[in-house]
């Protein structure tokens, strides 16, 4: 017998754009939701975007009611000032779900490429290619939407091994 279905929410923490994506799991199959991103105004001040953000994530929260949350962890950038920026709006994407009371789960970029598309280092249209061969009804309007699905979709795939290890450990 199949356990009940676990509602995903997939983020991907970026300040212009936030993208987020919702699925069901159920098993080894999985159910497209819903998907978007959350905008910034750049004209705004860091503290106002990040409102921005917090907002938005709290919204889709509210409509969709996830589970639980995934979130891609932050790579270092050259440019340490984007490093900080995106780190910042990687708060708010930790914080909103967490806010919710929901269990969060992080992702490296890399092992959520491998566990999408198979190869660790894999272009982002490659990414976008399979999340729509995993879950044809999304059709994700953008690129930090089909990432943010990843990111879901690789919690989906991980998320048993998480309990397992945290009852082991």
């Amino acid at each position: 017998m199949l356990s009940p279905p676990i509602r995903i929410l997939g983020i991907d923490p970026g300040l212009r754009n936030t993208g987020w994506g919702v699925i069901e799991s159920q098993g080894s199959r999985l159910s497209f939701v819903a998907c978007g991103r959350v905008k910034s105004d750049a004209a705004l001040d860091m503290g106002h975007r990040l409102r921005q953000l917090h907002e938005g994530l709290m919204g889709v929260i509210a409509d969709y009611e996830p589970d639980e949350a995934a979130v891609e962890e932050t790579f270092v950038n050259r440019d340490p000032q984007s490093t900080l920026k995106l780190g910042q709006a990687r708060g708010v994407a930790l914080m909103a779900p967490a806010l919710a009371g929901l269990v969060i789960g992080e992702y490296a970029a890399n092992l959520v490429k491998k566990t999408v598309v198979g190869a660790g280092h894999a272009e982002k249209a490659q990414v976008q290619m399979m999340v729509r061969v995993l879950l044809p009804a999304s059709q994700a309007s953008s690129a930090d939407a089909a990432d943010a699905l990843a990111v879901a979709i690789c919690h989906a795939q991980h998320r048993g091994a998480r309990a397992l290890r945290k009852a082991i450990g």
